[in-house]
């Protein structure tokens, strides 16, 4: 019996998920020597030492912040993610973070649990005290959402049917996202349009040095008197201290975020989660499913979707023999791969290479088995990082 390969598990994984490795092919553990890959949710692996037997890490959720991308990159060893598996999820916190901000939902309950509830009069005192609590209804609102990928997709298309007008922007909008989106959207120029044009602004962008404080001291000013401003994307992607002026100042009525920090803690009218967006049962079991299925695909075949670092790559089995080859994108490196398999006798069936940026990867079916020499002669090309034999399974 072929021994098991050891996958690290370093955070709760949905069963739903882990449950697609067969027992008879894979290990799975929170501890185990020299894994291949590693399963991680929120797990911070900047400061981990990855060991070198890693052959690829897999992150259930959309965020990979927490996972040293660059320097597996260096090493040829791919970050899956699962992008828009917790997409719903997210949307129904951010149609309730609206909610909560536009009912004055919060300071509500609050007011009610102070209530003393023994007093004769407390109809009296509870009919009273909602006065300060009147809020708005969300339809005949304009919002506004700054980045259109999955998320704010779906937002846009739930404000829609709840009556709002929805203003968009993104720059870097994929023509998949743009043919998603409902076609009652308003397409905005800029960031400075839609925070100045909605009632309500919602983020949802990526966590990059280009988005890093997108709202700032410099543009938050030009929300409306009163707006809500809601971040459900990254903590960094909004300035706290930037929040904290608009409050002081009463520019914005209420920040509603998925972020705690000190900076923010105990202002009334900012309304913190404890990092809820991907806290469903649902999307737990759908990133956890999507990202093993990659990973195996990966393992097994070599073939790559949704990674972070490396290009998609997909190539029908003709042999039952396959090269796996992460590489520099430079030139004549397929010339060299090619000769070096000719050099050494095998004829190759079927091959495709793809590049992403500075990162290529080749896959190669040739008709016979591959020896270790082989493997140490493509490993030893200058720009290649990591050279992977994936005989078909058995």
């Amino acid at each position: 019996m072929a021994e098991r390969l050891p996958v690290l598990v370093l955070n709760q994984i949905s069963a739903s998920g882990l449950s697609r490795l067969p027992a008879d092919t894979y290990h799975v553990a929170r501890e185990v020597a020299e894994p291949v890959a590693i399963l991680v949710r929120s797990a911070d692996m900047h400061g981990m030492a990855i060991p070198a037997s890693v052959r690829a890490i897999a992150r259930a959720g959309a965020g990979t912040n927490n996972i040293p991308v660059a320097a597996m990159s260096a090493r040829g060893v791919p970050v899956f993610n699962a992008p828009g598996a917790n997409a719903n999820a997210v949307k129904e916190l951010v149609l309730a973070g609206m909610l909560m901000a536009a009912r004055n939902i919060a300071p509500a309950l609050r007011f009610v649990s102070s209530l003393d509830t023994a007093v004769a009069d407390l109809d009296k005192i509870v009919e009273d005290g909602k006065k300060a609590f009147a809020g708005h209804e969300l339809q005949g609102q304009t919002l506004g959402i700054v980045g259109l990928g999955r998320v704010g997709c779906l937002v846009a298309d739930a404000a829609l049917k709840l009556g709002m007008d929805v203003l968009g922007y993104d720059p870097e909008i994929t023509v998949d996202a743009a043919w998603s989106l409902p076609a009652q959207l308003r397409r905005a120029a800029s960031v400075d349009e839609v925070l100045r044009s909605a009632q309500f602004v919602t983020l949802h962008v990526p966590l990059v040095e280009a988005t890093r404080h997108l709202v700032n001291d410099g543009n938050i000013g030009h929300m409306r008197h009163g707006a809500v401003l809601l971040n459900f994307s990254r903590d960094g992607i909004v300035s706290n201290a930037a929040v904290l002026h608009a409050l002081a100042a009463d520019r914005i009525s209420a920040y509603v975020c998925d972020f705690p920090s000190a900076a923010l803690h105990g202002q009334p009218r900012v309304l913190a989660l404890p990092h809820l967006g991907a806290s469903t049962r649902e999307a737990e079991d759908n990133s956890a499913v999507r990202v093993v299925d990659q990973l195996r695909e990966y393992l097994e075949h070599g073939q790559i979707a949704h990674a972070v670092n490396f290009p998609s790559v997909h190539m029908a089995r003709e042999s039952a023999y396959r090269v796996a080859v992460a590489h520099a994108n430079v030139p004549h490196m397929l010339g060299q791969i090619s000769s070096t398999l000719a050099q050494a006798g095998l004829n190759i069936h079927n091959m495709v290479n793809k590049s992403r940026g500075e990162m290529a990867y080749t896959l190669v079916d040739v008709d016979s088995a591959v020896s270790t020499q082989v493997l140490q002669a493509l490993a030893g090309i200058a720009g290649v990082r990591v050279v992977h034999d994936l005989p078909a399974p058995r």
